[in-house]
């Protein structure tokens, strides 16, 4: 039997060199794993998944009896955290610093850093936390940068301009952010303004809990009225404006959330009582209708935002005051609403290229120019576009050399991709995709080109390509984009009629190639079908043997899947654009988006303008996708406006 000790003994004896061992060890050892497997060594691992679900659930006694039986396991670093995680209020200091040291550099030794980041925030231990805030190498928590600001603020600095600039998703807040908001209060750095945007937003994303916290530290009077404004926002509006700030406040909360509902009615409700506020109220209320009248797609909402002038907006309002524009086809205020938003979303890729278009429409285009060639060397839905507008169409960039395999075998010595590997194996794949991307933080580019050509050979392929995807100046398309499956693929294609890049496209989008992929919402395969849509299709085209459990199998799936696009291709007169939202948001969906249009339009203002994030964000990537697809498959440049079409109402 081929076991890890007998393959490193091998390689000892046989004095090759440590290249020469990984390439054998890569053949080596899934024989080994077999192996292993076939003699029930693998039990461990369910014991595994046991300990993690029981440190999930804080169950402190399950957890540290599944881990005496975990003494030998192969990955000990989880085994351990899982045990030090669920006692963590409880540890000492001596325990948690002997972890971080013995597993320094690591992916769970950052992970536990920032569960104690978590815990010394809560206590207010500032002099621990700031000693380890630094040492966090990933940073993505947004409760630490609350904690962070905190301690900052107990050190009497000034931090509210980068509270303002963080403070943004309500969503994300937890119990830290609110801590934070009320120490800004508290020490006077935050305003009646600032908490009351806040509050606004809180509502914005119906958070009752959090506009009621953060109302308490504005006016205690007003915790109740704001909340019937939330709940009950025809009564607020029924009742007027009222007389003060707070009161105001509340029936702005209220327009916004009447919008939701019925735009109309809170735009003739604010225009019969907008003189009982003052101007910049004014602005303000028009704002809160105009945002839930551009989620609805009213075509009103472009005057509603000309009156908000002035207004503090969220994030989302100041995107759908210029997808608005975009609608009406109005590029001067296309161009206003852009130049109004913070300077970071105005030098995303998307705004960019469409200020670019505002600048063009109104004959600005050498600026407009050099605006698309600042972005068109960029492997997205945008830079595609702004490629074509400076002339040339979407091609496949020249490859980088192939990887070697003493290239590959140099990253198949990497612990943490074996970790990962080991997880993926387990269908644990948030720690393994934790693992792995642990470990691309540290690795050039060849060395990222590398690693997807592991992946591939162990047809983790979802890595393949995300991992690939990381390269700027090394590029491999044949990496990014994967068409497994090309016979089965061919076949289903041809006999429908459809284009073979577009559905490779979506299923890179969809799954990413996994071929057991299972989603929140319970849709599977690489086609990503949903149990009830199956069984239609099956029904539609007679597919009399259909089981349920049959969707997963590669050739029903791409079956069904294929079929499925077809129908709703033919559905939706022939547009992807139509087509693929319809894939993912369902079929009414789309047909009721195009009706409210107040003409054609091109079919990347309409993907803009879907009202569903998922959805406009899985339109743009399926159809950029299938552009570059098709210049792999067809070896000529390809057009993605020439993909989208125009799109009209019908």
């Amino acid at each position: 039997m081929f076991t890890v000790n007998r393959i490193v003994k091998v390689a000892k004896v046989a004095r090759i060199t440590r290249a020469a061992f990984a390439v054998a060890a890569l053949v080596l050892l899934p024989v080994a794993h077999a192996q292993f497997k076939q003699a029930g060594a693998f039990g461990e691992d369910e014991d595994f998944i046991a300990l993690r679900d029981a440190a999930r659930k804080a169950d402190a006694e399950k957890t540290d009896q599944i881990a005496s039986r975990l003494s030998n396991y192969a990955i000990d670093s989880y085994v351990n955290y899982y045990r030090l995680k669920v006692r963590l209020k409880t540890a000492s200091e001596t325990e948690i610093r002997r972890f971080l040291t013995r597993y320094e550099g690591s992916a769970i030794a950052d992970r536990l850093r920032n569960d104690w980041l978590l815990e010394l925030g809560r206590t207010r231990d500032w002099a621990r936390f700031d000693e380890q805030y630094p040492q966090f190498a990933l940073d993505d928590d947004t409760q630490l940068k609350c904690y962070a600001l905190m301690s900052r603020i107990e050190k009497r600095q000034q931090v509210a301009a980068d509270a303002r600039t963080l403070l943004v998703v309500p969503k994300d807040y937890g119990s830290a952010c609110v801590a934070l908001l009320t120490a800004l209060a508290e020490t006077g750095q935050f305003d009646e303004n600032d908490l009351w945007e806040q509050i606004r937003l809180a509502a914005e994303v119906n958070n009752l809990a959090l506009a009621r916290q953060l109302t308490a530290l504005v006016d205690l009077t007003m915790v109740e009225k704001v909340a019937i404004a939330v709940n009950q926002p025809a009564l607020t509006v029924a009742y007027g404006p009222g007389t003060g700030r707070a009161a105001h406040e509340a029936y702005l909360i209220a327009l916004g959330r009447l919008a939701k509902t019925s735009p109309e009615q809170a735009a003739r409700t604010l225009s019969g009582n907008g003189a009982a506020l003052t101007q910049q109220e004014q602005a303000q209320a028009w704002a809160q209708v105009a945002l839930p009248a551009s989620l609805s797609l009213a075509p009103e909402a472009l005057s509603y935002w000309r009156r908000s002038n002035g207004a503090r907006l969220s994030l989302e309002g100041y995107q759908w005051r210029a997808r608005a524009a975009l609608r009406a086809g109005d590029w001067t205020q296309v161009a206003a609403a852009i130049d109004a938003m913070p300077a970071k979303l105005r030098d995303d890729a998307t705004w960019v290229y469409w200020s670019a278009r505002a600048l063009k429409a109104q004959g600005q285009n050498e600026t407009a120019q050099k605006m698309f060639a600042s972005i068109a060397d960029q492997t997205n839905f945008y830079g595609q576009l702004a490629m074509e507008e400076t002339g040339r169409k979407i091609t496949i960039p020249a490859s980088a050399a192939k990887t070697a395999p003493d290239e590959v075998a140099a990253v198949a010595m990497n612990a943490g991709l074996r970790r990962a590997l080991k997880f993926f194996q387990m269908n644990l794949r948030f720690e393994g995709t934790r693992e792995w991307n642990w470990e691309l933080r540290k690795m050039s580019e060849r060395q990222h080109l590398a690693a997807a050509e592991f992946a591939r050979q162990n047809n983790v392929l979802d890595r393949m390509v995300n991992t690939s995807d990381r390269t700027k100046t090394e590029v491999d398309f044949e990496q990014r984009f994967p068409a497994p499956f090309r016979d089965i693929m061919r076949v289903n294609t041809q006999r429908l009629g459809i284009d073979m890049a577009w559905v490779y496209g979506l299923i890179r989008q969809e799954s990413r190639f996994l071929m057991d992929a299972r989603s929140h919402v319970g849709a599977s395969g690489l086609m990503q079908i949903m149990p009830a849509t199956a069984k239609w299709v099956a029904n539609k085209i007679g597919f009399g043997d259909f089981a349920p459990g049959r969707v997963n199998d590669i050739d029903t799936n791409i079956l069904l899947g294929t079929n499925y696009l077809n129908i709703v291709l033919s559905d939706l007169d022939g547009s992807q654009a139509l087509a693929t939202a319809a894939y993912n948001a369902g079929p009414g969906r789309p047909r009721a988006w195009r009706a409210t249009l107040p003409g054609a339009v091109e079919g990347a203002i309409f993907a803009e303008t879907i009202p569903f994030s998922e959805t406009r964000g899985y339109v743009k990537n399926v159809l950029s996708n299938a552009t570059y697809y098709a210049a792999l498959f067809d070896g000529q440049p390809q057009s993605l406006k020439a993909r989208l079409g125009t799109v009209a109402p019908k």
